[in-house]
């Protein structure tokens, strides 16, 4: 039965309010809807109070104290490390510091206190607590300074990937800034363009209800929409409602009225450019729901670990109360960096140079902070011991709790889990155009690669309809060996941490090289173990000529006479034909004549050329891939479809991949699976150079599965998953969201483990059952091609037709 797309709850009634707040919410909803779709996002945090001493004085503030107040005058760094690390124990991704402005100009402690710890000024004592903040912990400091020179935002912009400051008000003369120099518009306005014309991705917004009117509040916003549209830095404006608090010169003050909040939400999304995020933090206000109505599409920071140091007696609301009432709401959540993914994924203008690992570690492929649950911490390696075909290096110091593609962390449990994606949003409508039988295009795809919260289960579910659809209740593995005959190439793909280059003896590890006599005693034993395939696929060796392809071919064909050969990946064959003169077709015909059975799909990573050009730039390109398999399709060899991903790509990449496998699909019906690889970061050389992700995170790896069956529909129905990159407990929930094969059990398997994985070179029938068994579903042990051992056909795939 075809799930159905559930409808969220309907926005909160607001008949309550007057006519022309209830137009500008509507209208407000409609401009976000259509900008940031059904997306709601939040930054898990720690807020690090670095000193409350401030050299101005307020009417509505209680974050500021005096020296008397205070154990001392600024934390010491041990303290903002506490503070840091209870953050990372907790899976947060940023560390808010938040301080009074200049208190030594105003304090003679705080200036005497920082001459004693070898400072001249809080901004100085603020850059290197970030710094060890970043070092320490992998936290992304978001430095909220107040008014800076430029020289100081300079100077934080080293360490802090986003920076911030209230505009509060345009208006001068309002009593609540008497005493506060650093209040006046001139001042605020100057930090505003300054943070603009250095390319800092700035957090600004609006103070609601203290004592400006409705007009003030537009000139305010008007300021900061003309400042982005010069420079196009404004990630984000904040409006804020006040709150009379005790203690403070307007604690007999009304406060913000709900209507003027409302109204001010909404506006602040008309007046201001679309690309600007809108937040308004949800501890503020008893029934936040409403300001998903109003128009916002951030909840702010939200921390699990400290207050909020500036409203202490409003608690952040606990994470899954934030999830329950967005999505009650109409939309899901979904955690973002300190920086916005606009600005992430365009490091080359936001991001300082120091920082931009930093970021990308904590990224998922969307720019936004990875969401599997767990610790993050940096990571740092050492060479390993003893290499042999493992890793070359070692994880030393914190590790990670979180889950990563080749570690033995469980992931998150996605799957079952709750199901429903609204109609009118993009992800409800991919999926309904999907169900209605329309191919999915590019755009769509995208989509749903973005799925978050319920909606990841309504795609799932839907996979797994399609699943059953298309191939029943049977989950399939094959028993195979992986030969890796040499680890040396020519080639430079930086993410391979398995191969080696000519002069790697000067390195870590051993290049080797197999004889074919290797090569065919490690088939003919595959064989006598009850292996039916073995899959050939090494380095492009400098000594390699064409026949060298053909003669392993033949020597496994004679020493295991009715195993599969299912060798070479594109890359291979392209380069065996180009040093033979020979065209694909002939060298295709000669290694079948040999005895070669099938391609694997491997070499492909991401087919869309921008990407190959960082991952792999002298490899072959999206086209020469293509050609390979269609050419191998047209002699009779069957293949199969890979995608590596999670490296530095987004998911419009991933979107080609599947779209530009599909067309071909669609011609030759030659492609028996889709085989997701996730990458594995731990000792691949391109993330050891701090220049790729941590791999994708579980939801990513989930919907790029599942994803896949619902755009392959009716033309490649076997769907595979990689157990050794991403682990039984994650099998398990990919089984559930249309996944139906296990691939081998990879007697021998060096690639994988070589980049870090750390699940063992070979499952076992046994393993396999009690992985399925749970599932309410059945085990078959299959062919390469996707017949059965027990000799029963059951192919679920076209078999490519020769000549």
């Amino acid at each position: 039965m075809t799930p159905t797309t559930v409808t969220l709850a309907p926005r909160t009634e607001s008949r309550a309010l007057p006519d022309d707040v209830v137009a500008a919410m509507e209208r407000a909803a409609s401009i976000r809807d259509r900008r940031h779709g059904t997306r709601i996002t939040y930054s898990p945090k720690v807020f690090i109070p670095l000193t409350m001493l401030c050299r101005d004085r307020c009417g509505y503030c209680t974050f500021a104290q005096p020296p008397a107040h205070l154990d001392a005058p600024f934390l010491s760094r041990d303290e903002v490390l506490r503070i840091a690390r209870d953050g990372a124990r907790q899976g947060c991704h940023e560390a808010l510091f938040t301080l009074g402005e200049a208190p030594e100009q105003r304090y003679d402690v705080a200036a005497d206190w920082l001459r004693e710890h070898g400072y001249d000024s809080t901004v100085h004592y603020l850059h290197d607590m970030a710094a060890a903040v970043l070092d320490e912990t992998g936290l992304l400091p978001h430095a909220n300074a107040g008014a800076l020179p430029a020289d100081e935002l300079r100077l934080l912009r080293e360490v802090s990937p986003s920076q911030g400051m209230m505009i509060e008000t345009l208006r001068s003369d309002l009593p609540c800034h008497r005493g506060a120099p650093d209040k006046t518009p001139e001042r605020r306005l100057a930090t505003l363009e300054a943070a603009g014309e250095l390319d800092i991705a700035f957090t600004t917004g609006i103070l609601v209800g203290i004592g400006e009117t409705r007009d003030d509040r537009v000139t305010a916003l008007e300021a900061i929409a003309a400042s982005h549209r010069r420079h196009g830095h404004v990630q984000e404006v904040i409006v804020q409602n006040f709150l009379p608090k005790p203690g403070t010169a307007m604690r007999h003050e009304p406060p913000c009225p709900p209507e003027e909040f409302l109204w001010s939400i909404a506006t602040a999304r008309e007046i201001l450019p679309p690309d600007i995020h809108l937040q308004a933090p949800p501890n503020l206000s008893d029934d936040f729901g409403v300001l998903v109505d109003a128009g916002i599409d951030d909840w702010g920071g939200v921390s699990p670990v400290t207050a909020d140091h500036v409203n202490p007696e409003r608690p952040w609301p606990a994470l899954d109360r934030l999830r329950e009432v967005t999505e009650a709401h109409g939309h899901t959540v979904a955690p973002r960096l300190t920086i916005h993914p606009e600005f992430a994924l365009d490091p080359d203008r936001w991001v300082h140079d120091d920082l931009r690992f930093a970021v990308l570690d904590r990224s998922d492929a969307e720019g936004l902070a990875r969401d599997d649950t767990g610790s993050f911490w940096p990571e740092r390696v050492s060479a390993a011991d003893v290499v042999n075909d493992g890793a070359e290096v070692v994880l030393v110091g914190k590790r990670s709790t979180a889950w990563y593609a080749g570690a033995t962390n469980d992931p998150t449990t996605l799957v079952p889990g709750p199901s429903a994606a609204s109609p009118s949003s993009r992800v409800g409508a991919a999926l309904a155009r999907a169900e209605s039988g329309e191919q999915l295009g590019v755009d769509d795809l995208v989509d749903l690669f973005g799925a978050r919260g319920p909606e990841v289960g309504a795609i799932a579910e839907y996979a797994d309809h399609l699943r059953q659809e298309a191939v029943g209740d049977t989950v399939t593995w094959v028993h195979n060996r992986n030969i890796n005959y040499t680890n040396v190439c020519t080639f430079k793909c930086r993410f391979c941490g398995f191969s080696k280059g000519p002069l790697s003896l000067n390195l870590r590890g051993t290049p080797y090289l197999l004889t074919l006599d290797d090569i065919a005693e490690r088939a003919a034993e595959a064989e006598r173990l009850g292996a039916t395939e073995v899959t050939l696929q090494g380095g492009i060796h400098p000594d390699f000529d064409g026949d060298y392809y053909i003669d392993v071919t033949r020597a496994v064909r004679e020493a295991a006479p009715t195993i599969h050969v299912h060798g070479f990946t594109a890359l291979e064959v392209t380069e065996g034909a180009r040093r033979l003169g020979q065209d694909l077709h002939t060298y295709l015909g000669r290694l079948k004549e040999a005895g070669l059975s099938s391609l694997p799909g491997t070499a492909a990573e991401i087919l869309d050329d921008p990407v190959r050009e960082i991952l792999c730039p002298d490899k072959i390109t999206t086209d020469e891939w293509l050609d390979c398999h269609a050419a191998a399709h047209d002699i009779g060899l069957h293949s199969n479809v890979t995608m590596m991903f999670g490296a530095v790509e987004q998911p419009i990449s991933w979107a080609r991949h599947i779209v530009r496998t599909r067309e071909l699909q669609s011609v030759t019906g030659g492609f028996t699976e889709f085989v997701g690889l996730p990458f594995v970061h731990m000792a691949s050389p391109i993330y050891l150079q701090r220049r790729a992700r941590r791999g994708p995170t579980f939801r990513e790896t989930l919907l790029l599965h599942a994803v896949a069956r619902i755009a392959y529909r009716g033309l490649i129905d076997n769907i595979q998953l990689s157990w050794v990159k991403i682990g039984e407990a994650g099998a398990r929930q990919m089984l559930r969201a249309g996944c139906n094969d296990l691939g081998g059990t990879l007697m021998d398997e060096n690639i994988s483990r070589a980049a870090g994985a750390a699940h063992g070179q070979a499952m076992t029938e046994q393993r396999f059952r009690g992985l399925v068994e749970p599932l309410g579903r059945t085990i078959a042990q299959r062919t390469t091609g996707y017949g059965r051992v027990d000799g029963v056909d059951h192919a679920a795939v076209r078999a490519p037709a020769a000549g």
